[in-house]
């Protein structure tokens, strides 16, 4: 669960940065309820996904220099008995397994 909990905070970063009003590292850390080496390493993960952030010491603000857009998707879908119970985050986790799949199922089965 701890990488649903990084997913919600580089969301929650995302949306401060896009409008501008993050404040200083220490301020935007202790509203994100957390450490200011922690919101450092979450400015590294967006960065790292060619996010180009800047800081504007005039107006106290992480920015972002050129076009930037994340979307955190995450589904989790419980399906009844005789069906399977379906988690990911996006499609990189889905393998299809021919092998579980019987004839005529319309079921696409995780392994």
């Amino acid at each position: 669960m701890k990488s649903l909990k990084t997913l919600e905070r580089l969301q929650q970063l995302h949306q401060r940065i896009l409008q501008e009003n993050t404040g200083t590292p220490k301020e935007l850390a202790s509203f994100m309820n957390i450490s200011e080496r922690s919101l450092y390493r979450l400015i590294e993960k967006l960065k790292d996904l060619n996010a180009s952030i800047c800081y504007n010491r005039v107006r106290n603000t992480y920015y972002y220099d050129k076009d930037f857009e994340l979307k955190v998707s995450i589904s989790v879908t419980a399906l009844s008995q005789g069906e399977i119970i379906e988690v990911f985050g996006g499609s990189y986790f889905i393998k299809k397994n021919t092998l579980l799949q019987g004839y005529g199922s319309e079921h696409v089965y995780i392994s």
